[in-house]
């Protein structure tokens, strides 16, 4: 081996992490109400089997109306199933 290079199988320190701002840490995690992600308003997962030619006619249907797929869908359940509906009602 050279003088330029440690043995191989030996680790080398990298330094400490460096300090972070705290201000632009707490703009990152303050956020803003725009930029909420999905994740952070739609939380479970519904799985739903489809033929292939069901979904053709969802994602043909999504665009061309401008929207995504589970835009179009969240829009049709949330039409189906309103929140304003008894539990007990058929």
């Amino acid at each position: 081996m050279t003088a330029d290079h440690p043995p191989r199988g030996k680790r080398i320190a990298i330094g400490v992490r460096p300090p972070a701002n705290p201000q632009a840490e707490a703009w990152v995690r303050q956020g803003d109400g725009e930029t909420l992600q999905k994740g952070d308003l739609f939380t479970a997962r519904l799985t739903l089997d489809v033929t292939p030619a069901m979904r053709a006619r969802i994602k043909v249907s999504a665009f061309t109306q401008g929207t995504t797929v589970a835009e179009l869908l969240r829009a049709l359940m949330d039409r189906e199933f309103p929140e304003s509906r008894s539990e007990t009602s058929p």
